[in-house]
């Protein structure tokens, strides 16, 4: 299946208030998916990478083959062709996840257009810059609240009735810790369950076998952090499987922020604090962006897609893991990760399709 990916971005300020778009056209020039987001405060580049990623990954879930990406930026075009060393160590994860897709599409071949030929992308990014502007303006006025960005999610692709059978992954946040109980960040901090946490594994382990018992669960896959995988082990142990880990579904990295709460941050790093609680660009000192997590986390939901088509998988994880592939799965990003709670040992249920996906249970605690 031939298609063309149409794909910009824009940062008002470089860096500044930033947004992409993208569209997926048959050769006809029929639209068959449009992609957009607010990025937060970021750069150009980054949201031309991250247009060109989304239009890609649109041109996959409608099972492309064949793909003629047309964007404006003469630096991506030139960098993905190979032509131009990515100098940029910001840009270079954002190049790894765009060959990552280009591999999977097998034939993608790049051009670069003048603006007045990409303006439906154009337009979308820049509507995605609007609701990020008005987004950075809330938290401005508001810096004491968790406002959530302004993005509405994209247009749902149309279900083309796939006869193939979706990649289920329950997803299973982990039991109670000590930073648990005094409501600390926690992080790549590698603490213990508590005897209250190994509890709450435990009925998880019942509740999950009574969910999967009219599917088969092919596999339980786990964050490296003990506190996941001391949850997975009765979960695997009920299930007759082995636990697997897998290093993309760690939590944030909170860098000095680990073990502190809310309290104690907003006091140590009052202005980085509140911009960080409303802009998934901005990583806490020594830590991780919510937008780095969410690429990582993209890539290991991809990874489990790919080893385990059409079957169920348990994935044992943490909150910003687990709320990151619900929000893909409701192409809500980043709304959900500032609206959505999630209990300890809370069980939620993501389908991914061809051509979409499905949320199925959200914070089951029963």
């Amino acid at each position: 299946m031939k298609v063309i990916v149409e794909a910009d971005g824009g940062s008002r300020g470089n860096p500044g208030p930033a947004g992409y778009g993208a569209v997926v056209r048959d050769p006809a020039g029929a639209v068959l998916a449009e992609r957009s987001g607010a990025l937060g405060h970021t750069t150009n580049n980054v949201a031309e990478y991250t247009g060109l990623i989304e239009g890609l990954r649109a041109a996959l879930e409608l099972g492309a083959t064949d793909v003629e990406a047309r964007l404006d930026s003469k630096l991506v075009v030139e960098q993905m062709s190979g032509r131009w060393r990515i100098r940029q160590p910001h840009l270079q994860p954002l190049a790894g996840d765009a060959a990552a897709l280009v591999r999977r599409l097998g034939s993608v071949r790049f051009q670069w257009v003048p603006r007045e030929r990409n303006r439906h992308a154009d337009r979308l990014a820049n509507e995605a810059m609007d609701r990020a502007r008005d987004a950075q303006a809330e938290g401005e006025q508001r810096p004491s609240r968790r406002p959530a960005p302004a993005e509405p999610p994209a247009p749902p692709l149309a279900w083309r009735g796939e006869s193939e059978p979706p990649t289920r992954l329950v997803l299973l946040r982990h039991g109670q810790t000590e930073h648990s109980i005094r409501r600390a960040y926690s992080g790549r901090g590698d603490l213990p369950l508590t005897s209250t946490g190994e509890t709450q594994a435990a009925l998880a382990a019942k509740r999950l076998a009574g969910l999967t018992a009219l599917t088969e669960v092919v596999a339980v896959v786990s964050s490296p952090l003990r506190r996941a995988v001391q949850t997975a082990e009765p979960v695997a142990a009920q299930l007759g499987l082995p636990v697997t880990v897998h290093d993309g579904l760690i939590e944030a990295d909170y860098g000095d922020w680990e073990g502190m709460t809310f309290a104690e941050v907003a006091a140590r790093n009052p202005d980085l604090h509140a911009r960080w609680l409303h802009d998934t660009s901005v990583a806490p000192p020594g830590g991780e962006s919510l937008d780095s997590v969410r690429r990582r986390v993209r890539r290991a939901r991809d990874a489990l897609i790919v080893d385990h088509p059409g079957a169920t998988v348990v994935v044992v994880s943490h909150v910003a893991p687990v709320k990151t592939l619900l929000a893909i799965a409701l192409d809500a990003w980043p709304s959900v990760l500032f609206r959505l709670h999630l209990d300890l040992a809370s069980v939620s249920v993501a389908e991914f399709f061809p051509d979409g996906a499905a949320v199925r249970l959200v914070n089951d605690t029963s």
